[in-house]
């Protein structure tokens, strides 16, 4: 089952909630900001997709993004201080997180979405 990690009052998440309805694609909705993904299940997806960098995963245009300078720190940050941040923090979390047993997004760009969602 694909987990959608999404926030209501995010444009983005309302995006891609709205192309999963129109493509009839089920999925789960969680919402990361009041409960984000646990840190053992950020360190998996940290890990299996580590070949995208952390910058992937954060929300780099957010306010808690710029507060704590994470611009700076995400060069030297292990995986497990990465998934620390963001399991206390949801809004830190590139939205929407999409994931399932064998793919993951984040973010909303349509054509990956098409090539990832759609060719299961």
């Amino acid at each position: 089952m694909i987990k959608f990690y999404g926030y209501k009052r995010c444009s983005t998440s309302r995006k891609a909630q709205k192309w999963f309805d129109d493509h009839h694609i089920k999925y789960e909705f969680q919402d990361l900001v009041a409960v984000p993904p646990k840190k053992e299940d950020l360190i998996k997806w940290l890990t299996a997709y580590q070949n995208r960098g952390l910058r992937y995963f954060f929300n780099t245009s957010g306010q808690h993004y710029r507060a704590q300078n994470l611009k700076e720190k995400i060069p030297t940050m292990t995986i497990a201080q990465a998934a620390e941040l963001m399991a206390n923090d949801g809004k830190l979390i590139k939205r929407p997180l999409v994931v399932d047993e064998k793919h993951l997004t984040c973010g909303f760009k349509e054509d990956i979405c098409k090539e990832t969602w759609l060719q299961k």
